[in-house]
């Protein structure tokens, strides 16, 4: 460790000495501090955020969910607009991180162009591609051969249980870790509405140990360990070492991030956080086909009532989107929260959102999560 500055062999001690976490190997690369911050997208987690993180030692990620969206030709070339962002954005936060940590990127599997987006992501030399929603059997056909580690997002066992076995047969590759998914997170849950709104989910520690127990086998087959990371709702040190208790190696934390100076998110962004209240935190419907939880707005309140808001453009970015059926265009939704238009975002959330009350910096969130 004689590379780290002082900063971040002071945050390691703390990590070590209070938290009980430890130091991982994940493929090629070491993840010193195994705390990952979550992919948040539309543009809420680019290359400024996810490379402070890993300049601290974990693992900063990037939302692989249309990072083009700035681009001038947006509109009208969606995917090449979004994977020269891609690109741009790993390349970003490689250089903020000086060999640090590691730089992910977080892939939607639900998206039309997930699979362009991976291979983007490997080109462009990033670290480890995280895929969420859906079941993505087919993503470790984009990393055979090369350095990127893989891992899929899941909310159960069974879920686990079928990447692992679909993987083996497939392509002979075992993840080179995991995370495992709480209720309590954010968007495009692994969980039904029912299980949402009645508080009959199984409690995420429950999980991770299910997961453990799916995964010894293929840990003695690959003659090593398959790192679990708990994520959804965990928001302090305490909430860290319930998981490690429970069988997680390290954990993933999105919603804190968006509280920082780094975050990519503008200023009114972060501000609708920080204003947020526990009963402004509620379950919506996405139209990728699972739910999420938000703060409540102009627009979840629209919806409401209208159950339904017009399309006005489409750029494509979803498998399972009908332009003329779906209830919102989740695109011009994230996109206007994260520039700050309270009045048409969407503002995806974890359950915890409302304890924000001040913005810090990625350093001080990580010291604070650590004692």
């Amino acid at each position: 460790m004689g590379g780290l500055n002082q900063d971040v062999l002071n945050l390691l001690n703390i990590v070590k000495g209070d938290v009980k976490l430890k130091s991982l190997s994940i493929k090629t690369r070491g993840l010193d501090l195994p705390l990952i911050q979550g992919g948040m997208g539309i543009g809420v987690s680019l290359g400024n955020l996810a490379g402070h993180v890993a300049r601290c030692g974990g693992m900063g990620v990037i939302s692989a969910a249309n990072p083009g969206y700035r681009q001038p030709d947006f509109r009208k070339n969606s995917l090449e607009a979004n994977i020269r962002a891609l690109k741009a954005e790993i390349w970003k936060a490689k250089e903020i991180a000086s060999g640090r940590g590691m730089v992910a990127v977080n892939i939607l599997y639900a998206l039309n162009h997930s699979g362009e987006l991976a291979k983007a992501a490997v080109e462009a030399g990033a670290d480890a591609i995280i895929a969420g929603a859906g079941l993505p059997t087919g993503l470790p056909q984009f990393t055979l051969g090369t350095d990127t580690a893989i891992a899929p997002i899941v909310s159960s066992a069974k879920a686990a249980a079928l990447i692992l076995k679909a993987w083996k047969r497939k392509y002979n590759v075992f993840p080179d870790f995991l995370v495992v998914e709480g209720s309590k997170a954010g968007g495009h849950l692994g969980f039904s509405l029912d299980e949402l709104v009645s508080n009959q989910a199984k409690p995420l520690e429950q999980i991770v140990s299910e997961v453990a127990e799916v995964i010894k086998p293929y840990e003695a087959e690959k003659g090593q360990a398959i790192p679990i990371f708990a994520a959804g709702g965990i928001y302090t040190a305490q909430d860290i070492k319930r998981a490690v208790a429970s069988g997680a190696a390290g954990v993933q934390i999105a919603t804190r991030f968006i509280a920082t100076e780094e975050c990519d998110a503008s200023p009114e962004f972060k501000q609708a956080f920080i204003n947020a209240r526990q009963e402004e935190i509620i379950l919506v419907n996405s139209p990728v086909g699972m739910p999420g939880r938000a703060i409540k707005s102009p627009l979840t309140e629209r919806l409401e009532l209208a159950g339904r808001i017009s399309v006005k453009s489409c750029v494509g970015c979803l498998k399972t989107c009908n332009p003329a059926t779906t209830p919102y265009c989740i695109t011009e939704a994230l996109s206007s929260a994260v520039m700050g238009d309270w009045e048409n975002g969407l503002f995806f959330c974890g359950s915890n959102a409302y304890k924000l009350d001040r913005i810090t910096t990625v350093k001080q969130l990580i010291s604070e999560l650590t004692h």
